[in-house]
């Protein structure tokens, strides 16, 4: 049996190639798997729990299948949907994930992220991100009615895109020192992260060795999951977006 992990797959209704991509990923793929995590921005937005449209049931039933299958399912936001909660966790049968959270991955010390709290050049997000995560900002966006909500996320999804595209590349990935700040801290030899759209395994020099930091990719053009198994394998899957058949070879 293998440990699955995805993110940055940015599902919305507007987008229906990456919920079909998903649905094919949960039927084909998933059912070999013991364990799945998600990692962030599973969702393009996440409005609140209390959003019950019909979108986001087909994807709450896609995952409650496989944790009633009897597998361990883990979601873990990100930057686009930090306002999941345990009530969406619970409709979908998944333990939610606080960020940073180390695992044992079949006997190697493992450092899971979203990825966008180690972006610490990013002064202007860093700060953004500060206030979004406070419990305070967040039941006040919480206490505003369902349009209201969906309203600021479109303004907040408008205002990002026009500030990333302002700043340089270096400063929206992760910084070396923060990535190994946090595996000291955790005392893992290996991170896996999302956020970045900048799918990679690196090697990372820490104080008694080497490490590893694996990125994972964003489903856009193409559909990426990482694989692990008890084995020690593990490996960076890429698959195109519209690949009918995924448990061929890329085409």
């Amino acid at each position: 049996m293998t440990t699955l992990f995805i993110s940055d797959l940015h599902l919305d209704a507007s987008r229906p190639e990456i919920t079909a991509a998903f649905e094919r990923f949960m039927t084909q793929v998933a059912p070999g798997s013991e364990a799945l995590y998600i990692l962030g921005d599973f969702f393009e937005v996440w409005i609140g729990d209390d959003d019950r449209s019909d979108f986001n049931q087909t994807i709450i039933n896609l995952l409650k299948a496989y944790s009633d299958s009897g597998k361990a399912l883990y979601i873990m936001v990100g930057n686009r949907d930090f306002l999941m909660g345990e009530e969406f966790a619970s409709q979908c049968g998944a333990t939610l994930l606080n960020d940073p959270t180390a695992i044992d991955l079949y006997g190697t010390p493992t450092l899971l992220m979203h990825g966008d709290s180690m972006c610490t050049k990013d002064e202007e997000y860093m700060a953004f991100r500060q206030q979004a995560r406070s419990p305070q900002w967040q039941q006040q966006l919480l206490a505003q009615p369902i349009e209201a909500r969906r309203a600021i996320a479109k303004q907040l999804r408008e205002q990002s895109k026009s500030m990333s595209s302002m700043k340089a590349e270096d400063i929206m990935d992760v910084t070396l020192e923060e990535v190994i700040r946090e595996m000291t801290e955790h005392q893992t030899t290996r991170m896996i992260h999302g956020h970045t759209h900048r799918p990679a395994r690196h090697q990372v020099e820490l104080g008694d060795g080497i490490g590893e930091r694996i990125v994972l990719g964003d489903w856009y053009h193409y559909l990426w999951w990482l694989e692990a198994d008890n084995q020690g394998y593990i490996e960076q899957h890429k698959r195109p977006i519209n690949q009918e058949n995924l448990l061929e070879p890329a085409r």
